[in-house]
């Protein structure tokens, strides 16, 4: 009856610690079994390898989620089209993390139009290598400028982030579009073709005359010989010497000048002129002033204007005037007692 008692005892004791373990790797693990998490999908047009159910999805470098499925597109999408007419896209599904996406946030990428918006302003998912290891994970980021998407035909059933090229895809096509370009070179068209230039120059090379060229080289020299001979050196020094002193004198007048007083005030007398001038273009009376003067300009247009015919008869009569004066004037030259006295009266007849 002990030895009964003893297995049962055993028994409860292995059932509580097998018990407690679980409750321990509840509590422990309930921060990441409890979470709410919710799927993502994307599609790349490229090898995958290094990449495996379980590599973490980073978002700009924090890490946000795991991948939970690598297959591909045909799977799922295309299973009833012909094998020709499938796309060969790899299918990435992952499970990411709300709170650190977005949260409860109106914005967050958890809902397909919310996505559509963060990918239209460049979020992209993209292989990136982690180390030496060969291995990689996915990261999701913005890429400046965005690539455009993968071609689809179908509407995915997750929310859908389209992919990047991965740096390593990148370097690869670079390469490939050099090698490419190098193949396209017509190397040996290119290697005759120096060949005729460089037989060609030899060519003209041995057809100059160099014995007639080096006999006008040296002709050139003697005459700039020559001529550097005859140049009077001390005159064109003493020429040179006059040149400067002239030039310093002419920079001590010109220091002088604008040492002067005046010249250092005129400065403020262009302020104060400038002041004035303001003063009087802020005057309120000078509309007013304006006004007036157009106003009177105006009521002597129509003087003028009108008595034209009157004032042409006024200069007519006043040039008369001044030649009866004149006239006068030359006749009491001629004869003052006439102009003053007039002709003495005739005399009477005698009375008979």
């Amino acid at each position: 009856m002990a030895i009964r008692a003893n297995y049962f005892k055993l028994g409860l004791f292995v059932i509580g610690g097998v018990t407690a373990g679980i409750v321990v790797l509840l509590v422990i693990g309930s921060g990441r079994w409890f979470q709410p998490r919710f799927t993502i999908e994307t599609y790349f047009n490229e090898s995958v390898q290094g990449l495996d159910i379980g590599s973490k999805v980073k978002y700009r470098g924090v890490v946000v989620g795991d991948v939970t499925r690598i297959t591909f597109t045909y799977v799922r999408y295309e299973l009833d089209k012909p094998i020709s007419d499938r796309m060969r896209y790899v299918l990435v599904e992952a499970q990411v993390q709300p709170r650190l996406v977005g949260g409860r946030a109106v914005g967050d990428i958890t809902r397909q139009e919310n996505a559509t918006i963060e990918v239209e302003r460049g979020l992209r998912m993209r292989l990136a290598p982690q180390g030496i290891t060969g291995t990689n994970y996915l990261e999701m980021d913005y890429v400046e400028p965005p690539p455009p998407p993968l071609p689809i035909d179908w509407v995915p059933e997750n929310a859908y982030i389209p992919s990047a090229p991965s740096t390593v895809t990148q370097f690869v096509t670079a390469a490939s579009d050099i090698i490419e370009r190098l193949h396209r070179l017509d190397i040996e068209a290119t290697i005759q073709n120096l060949n005729r230039l460089l037989v060609s120059l030899n060519d003209r090379v041995n057809g100059v005359d160099t014995k007639a060229l080096t006999d006008r080289a040296a002709r050139v020299l003697d005459r700039a010989d020559a001529t550097l001979a005859g140049i009077d050196a001390k005159r064109l020094s003493s020429e040179a010497t006059s040149l400067l002193s002239e030039l310093r004198a002419t920079n001590n007048d010109l220091r002088q000048t604008l040492a002067n007083p005046a010249w250092q005030k005129l400065p403020v007398d262009a302020d104060a002129a400038i002041a004035r001038v303001r003063a009087i273009v802020d005057d309120p009376n000078l509309p007013r002033t304006l006004s007036s003067m157009s106003r009177t300009l105006g009521r002597l247009d129509r003087i003028l204007g009108g008595g034209e015919a009157d004032l042409v008869t006024t200069i007519q009569n006043l040039r008369q005037i001044t030649d009866n004066l004149r006239d006068l004037t030359e006749e009491a030259k001629r004869y003052p007692a006439g102009v003053l006295f007039g002709q003495p009266p005739r005399p009477t007849e005698p009375a008979r």
